[in-house]
C-alpha cells in the first residue's frame, strides 16, 4: 500500500531527529520535512542535511528533508499566512488565538516541540533598583511581542506568584520582523486590553539598545538580538534572579509544570479525510521523544562514571518530565489557557477540547 505523503514544518530539535533521519517512521506516512533553524541548538547539529536552503535530501527511508536557514518565526508566518504545511510546529499562543478567533484550517496536534523555564530570560539593568519581581511595578519593560510565549508565561508567573499584574508595567514592543507583510494576513488579530500600557519601540531601536541606553529598565524575554538567556554583552545588564537555575528548580518543584513553548497543528482536512493520520503521527513523535531520552542517558554515561554527575542523578534522568499528549500535560495546558485569557489574548477562557478535538483528547 502506497504511503500517504505529508509535508511538515519543524524546527531543528533532538526530539524530532529520529523522525527526520528515518529511525522512526510514522506508520503509513512519508514525511516531506522543511527544517528550520533552532536559534539555541543551531542547524549545524543536524548532520548530512546539505547546505541551508539549497537542496532536498533523502535522509532514510521514511522522510525527505529540506533544510532552510529561517527560524521559528518564519515557520509560523508561513503556516499562518499561507498554510504551507500539512503538519507544522506552532507557537502555543498563536494556536490558541487562532482557534479562539474561529480559524478552522487546522486543529491542535498534542506534540510539544520545545519547553523552557522562562525565568532565565528576564533581564534587568543593574541601576534600575529592581531586585525582586515586585520591583517591576511602574517600570518600562521590553518584549518581542505581547503575544510571545515567554512574555505570556512570565506575566502569568508575576501576577500569580508575586502580585504584579500586567497593568502595573509599561510594555515596549519591538517592531514586528520584516517577514510579516503589511496586514499580517492569516495572523490572529490582537487589540491590547484598555488597561494595558503597550508602546511600540521606535524604528531603529531594539529591546537591547533601549536596555543599554537606560530607556528600559527590564525585558521579560531574551531579545532576539541578544542570543539565549542573558546573552547581552553589557556589564550594566543582569538576570533578574541571581540564582536563576535554583529559581527554575523551585518553580518546578512547587508547580510540577515544565512550561510549553511550541506545540503543533495539523490541517483539519487531512484528519477528516484520513482519520488514522493524527494518531499514527502522534505515536511516531512519542517514540522519537523516548528514543531521544535514551540517547541522552547514553551520552551522560561518561559523566556518571567519572563522578562529574552524582550517581543519584541517573535515577532522576530516567524520570520523564517532557512527554507529548494532552493527559500528561493537562495542568500546564490549562494554566496557559488561563493566562492567555487573563492577559486579553482570547475573549474567553478556551477549553482543551477546542484545541484538541476528538481522539486527540485521549492522548
Amino acid at each position: 500500500m502506497k504511503k500517504l505523503q505529508l509535508s511538515i514544518g519543524v524546527v531543528s530539535n533532538p526530539r524530532t531527529w529520529p523522525i527526520l533521519n528515518g529511525t522512526i517512521e510514522p506508520e503509513g506516512i512519508e514525511l516531506v520535512a522543511t527544517v528550520f533553524r533552532e536559534p539555541h541548538f543551531g542547524m549545524e547539529t543536524l548532520p548530512n542535511m546539505g547546505v541551508a536552503g539549497e537542496e532536498i535530501y533523502k535522509y532514510g527511508p521514511g522522510s525527505i528533508v529540506h533544510r532552510v536557514s529561517g527560524g521559528p518565526g518564519q515557520l509560523f508566518a508561513r503556516q499562518l499566512m499561507y498554510g504551507d504545511f500539512d503538519v507544522s510546529e506552532m507557537s502555543m499562543t498563536r494556536l490558541i488565538m487562532s482557534v479562539a478567533q474561529g480559524d478552522d484550517r487546522w486543529m491542535g496536534f498534542p506534540v510539544f516541540m520545545t519547553r523552557r523555564f522562562f525565568h532565565m530570560d528576564i533581564l534587568v539593568r543593574k541601576d534600575s533598583g529592581i531586585e525582586k519581581p515586585e520591583d517591576l511595578k511602574g517600570k518600562h519593560v521590553g518584549i518581542e511581542t505581547y503575544q510571545s510565549v515567554p512574555a505570556v508565561w512570565n506575566r502569568g508567573m508575576f501576577q500569580h506568584d508575586y502580585g504584579v499584574h500586567p497593568k502595573d508595567i509599561t510594555f515596549w514592543r519591538q517592531i514586528e520582523p520584516d517577514y510579516r507583510p503589511a496586514g499580517y494576513v492569516g495572523f490572529p488579530r490582537f487589540t491590547p486590553p484598555p488597561e494595558i500600557k503597550l508602546n511600540d519601540i521606535p524604528h531603529g531601536k531594539t529591546v537591547v539598545s533601549m536596555l543599554k541606553s537606560g530607556e528600559l529598565q527590564a525585558a521579560l524575554e531574551s531579545p532576539g538580538d541578544a542570543g539565549h538567556g542573558p546573552g547581552i554583552d553589557a556589564p550594566e545588564i543582569r538576570q533578574l534572579f541571581p540564582d536563576v537555575y535554583g529559581e527554575c528548580v523551585r518553580y518546578y518543584q512547587r508547580t510540577g509544570m515544565y512550561p510549553i513553548n511550541h506545540g503543533a497543528v495539523i490541517k483539519r482536512e487531512i484528519v477528516e479525510k484520513h482519520p488514522w493520520v493524527a494518531l499514527n503521527l502522534f505515536k511516531a513523535f512519542q517514540q522519537a521523544a523516548e528514543l531521544a531520552d535514551k540517547q541522552r542517558m547514553a551520552h551522560v554515561g561518561y559523566h556518571l562514571e567519572s563522578g562529574l554527575i552524582p550517581p543519584e542523578a541517573e535515577k532522576a534522568l530516567q524520570k520523564p518530565i517532557a512527554r507529548h499528549g494532552v493527559q500528561f500535560n493537562k495542568k500546564v495546558l490549562e494554566t496557559y489557557l488561563q493566562y492567555t485569557y487573563e492577559q486579553g489574548l482570547t475573549p474567553r477562557q478556551m477549553k482543551l477540547e477546542e484545541l484538541y478535538p476528538g481522539r486527540m483528547m485521549e492522548t
